[in-house]
This record gives C-alpha cells, sequence and structure tokens, in this order.
C-alpha cells in the first residue's frame, strides 16, 4: 500500500514527467500529465496535435486540464520525439490507428478525444472507427476537408495565431516551424491531401458526445462551413469564439479550455 501511495504521489506532481534529449526518437512517443491529488482517479483525456508540432504544443492547457484529468499527449508519426513506424503509410485511418497503440502503451482503454487544428481530421476519423473507446470528442479549430488559407496574409504567423499574438508568441512559432520533422509534415500533408468527412460518411458514425470548436473571424474555416459539418455528427454542438486566428487551441487557449473543461463536466455527471 505504501508503495502504491508513493507511486501516485510522484504521478500526481508529474510536470514535467521525464527530460528528453531534443534528438530522441521512439515509437508511440507521448507525455502524460497529471497534476491533481493523488488519491484521485482522473478521467483520461488523449490531446492531438496538429502538422508541423508536437504534445508540446498543448503547454497553454496543462496546468488547469492536467488538475481535472489524467493528459495524454502523444507526438503523431515523425513528429516530436515520435519515430515513423515500420510499414507505416500516411492516412487518416493509420493515424487514427497510431493514436490506439499510444493509449494502448499508456493503459488507457478509452479516453476524451480533444484536437487541435489539423489534428481534428484524425480526432473525428479516431471516434468514428473507435467508438468503444472514445468518452467525448472535441475538435478545436479542426477542419472535415482540405485546408484552405483566404487572402493569405504576408506576414509571418498572423493567420495561424491572430493579430494578438505577441512578438515572443510568433518568434516561438517561427522557429517551430523551422525544426527537421519533415518527413512527419510530408507524411501529414499526404493524409489530409484529399478528404471529405462528410462524404465519406465519417461524421454521421460519431456516435460519441462532441463540442465543436471555432473562431467567428478564421481564415480556415468560416462559421457557416464549420456549422455545415458540424450538424452532421449526430450528438454534437458548436461554439463560436471571438478570434481572428484558425490555430485558437494556441491563439485562444484560456477560452478554449474553459469551453472544453464544462463540456467535459457534463459528461462525467
Amino acid at each position: 500500500m505504501a508503495g502504491k501511495l508513493t507511486s501516485e504521489t510522484m504521478r500526481a506532481q508529474s510536470l514535467p514527467v521525464r527530460g528528453v534529449k531534443d534528438d530522441s526518437r521512439e515509437e508511440f512517443f507521448y507525455r502524460e500529465d497529471w497534476l491533481g491529488e493523488p488519491w484521485r482517479k482522473p478521467d483520461p483525456v488523449v490531446l492531438i496535435h496538429g502538422n508541423d508540432e508536437s504534445g508540446v504544443e498543448w503547454y497553454a492547457w496543462v496546468p488547469r486540464m492536467a488538475q481535472e484529468d489524467r493528459l495524454i499527449r502523444p507526438d503523431l508519426p515523425g513528429l516530436g520525439h515520435s519515430s515513423v513506424p515500420r510499414g507505416f503509410e500516411y492516412s487518416l485511418a493509420n493515424l487514427a490507428t497510431f493514436v490506439t497503440q499510444v493509449m494502448d502503451k499508456a493503459g488507457v482503454d478509452s479516453a476524451h478525444i480533444v484536437e487541435a487544428k489539423t489534428g481534428g481530421a484524425v480526432a473525428m476519423r479516431f471516434a468514428a472507427d473507435y467508438p468503444k473507446r472514445t468518452r467525448a470528442l472535441v475538435v478545436v479549430g479542426g477542419p472535415a476537408s482540405p485546408l484552405v488559407i483566404a487572402d493569405p496574409s504576408p506576414i509571418p504567423q498572423r493567420d495561424r495565431l491572430g493579430s494578438n499574438a505577441s512578438k515572443e508568441m510568433i518568434a516561438y512559432w517561427n522557429t517551430l516551424f523551422s525544426g527537421p520533422d519533415r518527413e512527419g509534415v510530408k507524411g501529414l500533408n499526404k493524409a489530409l491531401s484529399n478528404f471529405d468527412l462528410a462524404k465519406e460518411g465519417v461524421l454521421q458514425r460519431i456516435a460519441a458526445p462532441a463540442l465543436v470548436i471555432t473562431a467567428d473571424r478564421s481564415k480556415m474555416n468560416s462559421v457557416e462551413k464549420v456549422r455545415a459539418y458540424q450538424v452532421q455528427i449526430p450528438n454534437s454542438r458548436l461554439v463560436v469564439i471571438r478570434s481572428d486566428a484558425y490555430h485558437i487551441a494556441a491563439a485562444n487557449a484560456d477560452e478554449c479550455v474553459t469551453q472544453t473543461l464544462a463540456f467535459l463536466k457534463e459528461q462525467k455527471a
């Protein structure tokens, strides 16, 4: 019993869980965060990042979310610290299966699935293909068809992070995108180049309760375009926040976390 309590206490203080060298790679890499009371058994939440990113990009979500839920933050194959599994072919179906393998490694049978940006297509495919492993789904600025940026700004990161982003935040994201993860970026681009989750019947197969969050002035997805696919998810609702960023999980993290926590609390009641 004492050993178990010690183990649980250590896990409750796990930020960061472990140090990782910049150039290290492993199959199905993920970070785990739980900052609540050590005697509680929190619900697991899997956070799926977008292209050209890694699980690190949920940094603004961890402080509040990890006090309520056990967070599993995978790096998608070829990005961050995840290597590309032998024989892996990039597709939304295979990326969804990759997430199940991360969950298996973490000892998680089912979880709430939360995504950011292009990770939304992976998350929605996951929820459709693995209904028993999906407790709830939260789509934060995610697309249901290939991305098109309307009237792109000449200012780096302006469309992604919005006009309120600080110089420091913009510099961070510029550095992030100069990273070496070209295989993963190319692979996700391939997986996201030709899909339509509505026409393919994926959205209609999602059984879990779902929350879709979008921005009112996103250049990636208009509110009308998002609503058109959201209504095809049977048990879903749409929340529109005020922002001109399309990566609202990063640019408007606090508001997105508030909406997500409230929604997940409903599902746990």
